[in-house]
């Protein structure tokens, strides 16, 4: 757990440390030492010099860090959703789908779908005059904005179908969001 105390100590140049390691620290971690961990455990998932499967552990450990970041705002899921999204997605289409459910795009279509609440309709005719609303409305739009960036490369991995063409449609609305 990070404390006080630890803020004495040095600085860990976490980057060095091995996906073990890191794992087995992360499980002691809290608070903000674990968005140090998920940007480390991300760009080693990014290398292209280390085996599959290694990048692949090394993003769910970036996933996991991720999903334990503090904050219950609606700024912070946000991000913690944008976050994971866009791994997941780099992943798909860097290094291709698989069965787990967290490299499967359909799968990760069903969690895009879930995490946007309101009707593509209904987003859109709020942008329509988004200048004229509440702070509260136009950030809303903006974490909508967020949290469909990803679609762009999932598309090209999806079959046809339903799920598909409610992103399609989520696309179309992203063009006009704050």
């Amino acid at each position: 757990m990070s404390n006080d105390a630890d803020r004495d100590q040095p600085l860990r140049d976490l980057s060095t440390w091995t996906v073990d390691r890191l794992e087995a620290f992360t499980i002691t971690q809290e608070g903000h030492e674990l968005e140090r961990i998920r940007v480390v455990a991300q760009s080693h998932a990014y290398r292209s010099d280390e085996p599959r499967h290694v990048r692949l552990r090394w993003a769910k450990l970036s996933l996991n860090a991720n999903a334990r970041l503090p904050g219950d705002t609606p700024w912070s899921q946000d991000r913690k959703t944008r976050q994971n999204f866009a791994l997941r997605t780099w992943i798909i289409d860097h290094l291709g789908p698989d069965t787990d459910s967290d490299w499967d795009p359909e799968a990760l279509a069903a969690d895009t779908l879930a995490a946007l609440a309101l009707d593509p309709g209904q987003v859109l005719a709020m942008s329509a005059s988004w200048r004229d609303l509440p702070t509260e409305q136009i950030g809303e739009l903006r974490r909508y904005k967020n949290k469909t960036a990803h679609l762009v490369w999932l598309l090209d991995f999806l079959p046809p179908g339903p799920d598909k063409d409610r992103l399609i449609t989520w696309t179309e609305v992203r063009k006009h969001l704050p």
